[in-house]
Protein backbone atom coordinates (compact mmCIF):
# COMPACT_ATOMS: atom_id res chain seq x y z
CA UNK A 1 0.00 0.00 0.00
CA UNK A 2 2.57 2.13 0.36
CA UNK A 3 4.53 1.58 -2.63
CA UNK A 4 1.23 2.43 -4.26
CA UNK A 5 0.99 5.64 -2.32
CA UNK A 6 4.26 6.68 -3.62
CA UNK A 7 4.01 5.68 -7.23
CA UNK A 8 0.72 7.90 -7.08
CA UNK A 9 2.71 10.66 -5.76
CA UNK A 10 4.80 10.04 -8.28
CA UNK A 11 2.88 10.21 -10.93
CA UNK A 12 0.92 13.03 -9.53
CA UNK A 13 3.83 15.04 -9.39
CA UNK A 14 4.90 14.35 -13.13
CA UNK A 15 1.32 15.35 -14.05
CA UNK A 16 1.51 18.65 -12.69
CA UNK A 17 4.55 19.22 -14.02
CA UNK A 18 3.63 18.24 -17.49
CA UNK A 19 0.38 20.59 -16.57
CA UNK A 20 2.34 23.67 -15.32
CA UNK A 21 5.04 23.06 -18.32
CA UNK A 22 2.08 23.16 -21.18
CA UNK A 23 0.39 26.06 -19.55
CA UNK A 24 3.74 28.07 -19.49
CA UNK A 25 4.42 27.09 -23.08
CA UNK A 26 0.98 28.27 -23.55
CA UNK A 27 1.29 31.55 -22.61
CA UNK A 28 4.26 32.06 -23.73
CA UNK A 29 2.96 31.94 -27.15
CA UNK A 30 -0.16 34.83 -26.10
CA UNK A 31 1.33 38.08 -26.84
CA UNK A 32 1.36 40.31 -24.33
CA UNK A 33 -1.78 42.77 -23.76
CA UNK A 34 -0.53 46.16 -23.02
CA UNK A 35 -1.30 49.70 -24.89
CA UNK A 36 2.16 51.97 -25.05
CA UNK A 37 1.47 55.92 -24.33
CA UNK A 38 2.00 56.43 -27.83
CA UNK A 39 -0.67 54.12 -29.02
CA UNK A 40 -2.96 55.75 -26.47
CA UNK A 41 -2.31 59.29 -27.88
CA UNK A 42 -2.78 57.90 -31.17
CA UNK A 43 -7.01 56.56 -30.46
CA UNK A 44 -6.97 60.28 -28.52
CA UNK A 45 -6.44 62.63 -31.61
CA UNK A 46 -9.77 61.85 -33.66
CA UNK A 47 -11.80 62.82 -30.38
CA UNK A 48 -9.24 65.74 -29.74
CA UNK A 49 -9.51 66.82 -32.76
CA UNK A 50 -13.57 66.38 -33.28
CA UNK A 51 -13.67 68.29 -29.37
CA UNK A 52 -11.29 71.34 -31.35
CA UNK A 53 -13.67 71.49 -34.18
CA UNK A 54 -16.59 71.92 -32.16
CA UNK A 55 -14.77 74.54 -29.74
CA UNK A 56 -13.87 76.83 -33.13
CA UNK A 57 -17.59 76.50 -34.85
CA UNK A 58 -19.25 77.83 -31.42
CA UNK A 59 -16.79 80.83 -30.80
CA UNK A 60 -16.54 81.66 -34.47
CA UNK A 61 -20.56 81.62 -34.38
CA UNK A 62 -20.59 83.46 -31.10
CA UNK A 63 -18.41 86.28 -32.81
CA UNK A 64 -20.16 86.70 -35.63
CA UNK A 65 -23.48 86.97 -33.80
CA UNK A 66 -21.50 89.25 -32.02
CA UNK A 67 -20.50 91.76 -34.99
CA UNK A 68 -23.91 91.52 -36.23
CA UNK A 69 -25.44 92.86 -33.18
CA UNK A 70 -22.96 95.65 -33.19
CA UNK A 71 -23.68 96.65 -36.61
CA UNK A 72 -27.32 96.42 -36.09
CA UNK A 73 -27.23 98.24 -32.75
CA UNK A 74 -24.44 99.56 -31.37
CA UNK A 75 -22.83 101.83 -34.49
CA UNK A 76 -26.43 103.08 -34.82
CA UNK A 77 -26.17 104.03 -31.12
CA UNK A 78 -22.74 105.21 -31.02
CA UNK A 79 -23.50 107.79 -34.09
CA UNK A 80 -26.47 109.48 -31.90
CA UNK A 81 -24.45 109.47 -29.16
CA UNK A 82 -21.81 111.98 -30.77
CA UNK A 83 -22.00 115.58 -30.31
CA UNK A 84 -23.16 117.44 -32.92
CA UNK A 85 -24.06 120.64 -31.57
CA UNK A 86 -20.87 122.27 -32.04
CA UNK A 87 -20.88 121.37 -35.91
CA UNK A 88 -24.63 122.21 -36.68
CA UNK A 89 -23.75 125.35 -35.12
CA UNK A 90 -20.48 126.52 -37.23
CA UNK A 91 -22.50 125.55 -40.23
CA UNK A 92 -25.27 127.55 -38.97
CA UNK A 93 -23.22 130.79 -38.14
CA UNK A 94 -21.23 130.38 -41.92
CA UNK A 95 -24.50 130.38 -43.44
CA UNK A 96 -26.38 133.03 -41.57
CA UNK A 97 -23.44 135.23 -43.18
CA UNK A 98 -24.67 134.11 -46.66
CA UNK A 99 -27.27 136.76 -48.15
CA UNK A 100 -28.46 134.23 -50.68
CA UNK A 101 -29.35 131.79 -47.84
CA UNK A 102 -31.08 134.56 -45.86
CA UNK A 103 -33.41 135.24 -49.18
CA UNK A 104 -34.06 131.87 -49.58
CA UNK A 105 -34.55 130.34 -45.25
CA UNK A 106 -36.72 133.21 -45.17
CA UNK A 107 -39.80 132.13 -47.75
CA UNK A 108 -38.87 128.21 -46.58
CA UNK A 109 -39.82 128.72 -42.99
CA UNK A 110 -43.40 130.48 -43.74
CA UNK A 111 -43.79 127.19 -46.21
CA UNK A 112 -42.86 125.29 -43.18
CA UNK A 113 -44.68 126.69 -40.27
CA UNK A 114 -47.76 127.36 -43.17
CA UNK A 115 -48.15 123.44 -44.02
CA UNK A 116 -47.57 122.53 -40.38
CA UNK A 117 -50.62 124.29 -39.73
CA UNK A 118 -52.35 122.77 -42.48
CA UNK A 119 -51.18 119.22 -41.44
CA UNK A 120 -52.29 119.73 -37.70
CA UNK A 121 -55.96 120.91 -38.98
CA UNK A 122 -55.96 117.83 -41.26
CA UNK A 123 -54.51 115.64 -38.35
CA UNK A 124 -56.27 116.59 -35.21
CA UNK A 125 -56.23 114.48 -31.95
CA UNK A 126 -59.98 113.15 -32.70
CA UNK A 127 -60.01 109.46 -35.21
CA UNK A 128 -59.96 109.54 -38.45
CA UNK A 129 -59.82 107.29 -41.94
CA UNK A 130 -57.49 107.41 -45.10
CA UNK A 131 -58.89 105.59 -47.93
CA UNK A 132 -56.41 104.99 -50.92
CA UNK A 133 -58.57 104.35 -54.14
CA UNK A 134 -55.62 103.74 -56.07
CA UNK A 135 -54.10 100.95 -53.94
CA UNK A 136 -57.52 99.67 -52.18
CA UNK A 137 -55.64 100.33 -48.59
CA UNK A 138 -57.63 101.92 -46.11
CA UNK A 139 -55.41 103.85 -43.01
CA UNK A 140 -57.36 104.35 -39.48
CA UNK A 141 -55.43 106.76 -37.40
CA UNK A 142 -56.02 107.77 -33.60
CA UNK A 143 -54.60 110.86 -31.67
CA UNK A 144 -52.34 111.13 -35.06
CA UNK A 145 -51.04 107.17 -34.67
CA UNK A 146 -51.79 104.77 -37.04
CA UNK A 147 -53.71 102.01 -35.29
CA UNK A 148 -54.67 100.30 -38.08
CA UNK A 149 -54.27 99.55 -41.95
CA UNK A 150 -55.44 96.47 -44.65
CA UNK A 151 -57.47 95.73 -47.70
CA UNK A 152 -60.69 97.30 -48.81
CA UNK A 153 -62.51 97.63 -52.24
CA UNK A 154 -63.78 100.45 -53.87
CA UNK A 155 -64.83 101.63 -56.85
CA UNK A 156 -64.61 99.71 -60.34
CA UNK A 157 -64.92 102.61 -62.60
CA UNK A 158 -67.48 100.40 -64.88
CA UNK A 159 -70.11 102.68 -66.32
CA UNK A 160 -73.79 101.01 -67.26
CA UNK A 161 -76.03 102.91 -69.65
CA UNK A 162 -79.65 102.30 -70.51
CA UNK A 163 -81.87 102.11 -73.82
CA UNK A 164 -82.82 105.14 -73.21
CA UNK A 165 -79.50 107.20 -72.40
CA UNK A 166 -78.74 107.24 -68.36
CA UNK A 167 -75.15 106.17 -67.49
CA UNK A 168 -73.81 105.59 -63.95
CA UNK A 169 -70.31 105.57 -63.40
CA UNK A 170 -69.43 103.39 -60.43
CA UNK A 171 -66.37 105.68 -58.94
CA UNK A 172 -65.46 106.39 -55.38
CA UNK A 173 -65.46 110.10 -54.76
CA UNK A 174 -62.23 111.60 -53.65
CA UNK A 175 -62.18 114.40 -51.08
CA UNK A 176 -62.67 114.89 -47.57
CA UNK A 177 -65.91 113.64 -46.19
CA UNK A 178 -67.31 113.63 -42.64
CA UNK A 179 -69.26 110.56 -41.12
CA UNK A 180 -72.76 111.29 -40.75
CA UNK A 181 -74.25 108.76 -39.69
CA UNK A 182 -73.51 104.96 -37.63
CA UNK A 183 -76.13 101.83 -38.35
CA UNK A 184 -75.11 98.25 -36.94
CA UNK A 185 -76.62 95.32 -38.98
CA UNK A 186 -77.80 98.12 -42.06
CA UNK A 187 -80.44 96.93 -44.70
CA UNK A 188 -79.84 98.38 -48.44
CA UNK A 189 -81.60 100.73 -50.12
CA UNK A 190 -81.15 99.44 -53.56
CA UNK A 191 -80.89 102.12 -56.08
CA UNK A 192 -82.49 101.95 -59.89
CA UNK A 193 -79.23 100.57 -61.47
CA UNK A 194 -79.19 97.65 -59.64
CA UNK A 195 -82.16 96.77 -61.12
CA UNK A 196 -81.10 96.98 -64.33
CA UNK A 197 -78.29 95.33 -63.70
CA UNK A 198 -80.06 92.08 -63.01
CA UNK A 199 -82.57 93.03 -65.91
CA UNK A 200 -85.71 93.02 -63.63
CA UNK A 201 -88.45 96.29 -63.81
CA UNK A 202 -87.41 99.13 -61.05
CA UNK A 203 -89.84 98.94 -58.56
CA UNK A 204 -91.34 102.17 -56.50
CA UNK A 205 -89.27 104.22 -54.29
CA UNK A 206 -91.23 103.21 -51.65
CA UNK A 207 -91.54 99.52 -52.35
CA UNK A 208 -90.60 96.74 -49.60
CA UNK A 209 -88.26 94.83 -52.91
CA UNK A 210 -86.02 98.06 -52.80
CA UNK A 211 -84.78 96.74 -49.04
CA UNK A 212 -81.91 94.13 -49.20
CA UNK A 213 -80.59 92.77 -45.64
CA UNK A 214 -77.55 91.02 -44.91
CA UNK A 215 -75.29 92.35 -47.83
CA UNK A 216 -73.68 95.30 -46.42
CA UNK A 217 -72.12 93.62 -42.95
CA UNK A 218 -72.96 94.32 -39.23
CA UNK A 219 -72.11 98.06 -39.22
CA UNK A 220 -72.56 100.85 -41.66
CA UNK A 221 -70.92 104.28 -41.93
CA UNK A 222 -72.37 107.35 -44.12
CA UNK A 223 -70.47 109.42 -45.62
CA UNK A 224 -73.57 111.14 -47.81
CA UNK A 225 -74.90 110.98 -51.46
CA UNK A 226 -75.89 107.29 -50.71
CA UNK A 227 -71.60 106.11 -50.32
CA UNK A 228 -71.07 104.40 -47.11
CA UNK A 229 -67.95 102.80 -45.75
CA UNK A 230 -69.61 98.90 -44.74
CA UNK A 231 -68.76 95.23 -44.86
CA UNK A 232 -69.18 92.56 -47.78
CA UNK A 233 -70.08 89.16 -48.42
CA UNK A 234 -67.72 89.02 -51.32
CA UNK A 235 -64.68 89.37 -49.20
CA UNK A 236 -62.41 87.44 -51.78
CA UNK A 237 -62.51 90.52 -53.44
CA UNK A 238 -61.19 92.72 -50.97
CA UNK A 239 -58.37 94.81 -52.34
CA UNK A 240 -59.30 95.15 -56.00
CA UNK A 241 -61.59 97.72 -57.61
CA UNK A 242 -65.45 96.19 -57.43
CA UNK A 243 -67.70 98.90 -55.83
CA UNK A 244 -70.20 100.20 -57.43
CA UNK A 245 -68.73 103.53 -55.44
CA UNK A 246 -68.58 102.70 -51.64
CA UNK A 247 -65.99 101.51 -49.31
CA UNK A 248 -66.06 97.71 -48.33
CA UNK A 249 -64.01 96.14 -45.44
CA UNK A 250 -63.81 93.21 -44.12
CA UNK A 251 -65.24 92.17 -40.89
CA UNK A 252 -62.96 92.24 -38.33
CA UNK A 253 -61.29 95.82 -39.97
CA UNK A 254 -65.16 97.08 -40.12
CA UNK A 255 -66.14 96.73 -36.62
CA UNK A 256 -62.36 98.36 -35.70
CA UNK A 257 -63.07 101.18 -37.61
CA UNK A 258 -67.17 101.26 -36.81
CA UNK A 259 -65.91 101.41 -33.09
CA UNK A 260 -62.80 104.10 -33.70
CA UNK A 261 -64.53 106.74 -35.61
CA UNK A 262 -67.60 108.81 -35.02
CA UNK A 263 -69.87 110.75 -36.26
CA UNK A 264 -68.46 113.91 -37.65
CA UNK A 265 -64.75 112.00 -38.04
CA UNK A 266 -62.67 112.66 -40.77
CA UNK A 267 -62.35 110.32 -44.34
CA UNK A 268 -60.01 111.36 -46.52
CA UNK A 269 -60.15 109.54 -49.87
CA UNK A 270 -57.45 109.81 -52.42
Amino acid sequence: MDNEKIIDEGTQSQTEENAGSKLAVNNANIPPQTVTPGEYDQKRKPFLRFLRFILLFVVSILFLSGMILYIIYGVPAIRESTPRQHKESVISKDLKKDQNYTKLIGPLSKDVQRLTVKFDAYTSGQSYIVINTTDNKFYLYKNKQLVREGSCSTGSYKKLQTASGKTWTFKTPRGKFLIQGKRTHPAWHRPDWSFIEEGVPIPPKDSPLRWEAGVLGDYAMDLGDSYMIHGTIYKRFLGMPVTHGCVRLNDEDLEVVFNTLNVGSKVYIF
